[in-house]
């Protein structure tokens, strides 16, 4: 009789879950993904100015957001794309020390992410190109044996808003997101 009962309730249990519809994503969270890459605290930038090897260094964005360079100090640079920090340090070297100076800015190294829940090795590990959800438990010493292994819920800072979303595991992930592998019930 109780195997009866446990078969009905699996199965009623079942087709309510097969009729549920995905969560809905936040548009932000989706916006956040396909927008241009945001400079923030952690990440390292490769800034070159031409004819100028004293300048031309790797520089670490500070917990404060911003870049200090010699000559002009600390350029802000936190929300900023590379584009725009270009243009930021180029117009503070115009500024009575070079004529027409010449600056590129590249990601050297991006910031972290971050992964919780029940993952084997749960943690801060550095970002690699192409990361999706799945790659990020792999990272983080796989799933536990009571992991939801369909779906992770990300968090990700989109114009200094914390917006989340449950994604599939094969969803891509961005430098400085946490992801949260979640509990099964069963």
């Amino acid at each position: 009789m109780l195997r009866a009962f446990t078969a009905v309730l699996f199965i009623c249990l079942s087709a309510l879950a097969s009729c549920a519809s995905p969560p809905k994503v936040d548009q932000r969270f989706v916006e956040a993904l396909n927008a241009p890459y945001r400079l923030d605290a952690g990440d390292k930038l490769r800034i070159v100015v031409f004819d100028q090897p004293t300048l031309t260094n790797t520089y670490s964005v500070a917990d404060s957001g911003s870049i200090a360079m010699p000559l002009i100090g600390s350029v802000a640079a936190r929300g900023l794309t590379t584009q725009q920090l270009e243009a930021a340090v180029t117009n503070r070297l115009s500024q009575g020390f070079f004529r027409n100076p010449s600056v590129s800015v590249q990601v050297d190294t991006y910031r972290p992410f971050f992964i919780l829940g029940e993952v084997g090795a749960p943690g801060q590990y550095p970002y690699v190109a192409g990361l999706t959800a799945r790659n990020a438990i792999a990272i983080g010493g796989g799933f536990t044996p009571r992991a939801t292994q369909t779906m992770v819920q990300v968090s990700r800072n989109y114009n200094g808003t914390i917006v989340e979303a449950r994604v599939p595991i094969d969803h891509p992930i961005r430098p400085g997101d946490t992801i949260y592998v979640l509990e099964r019930w069963f």
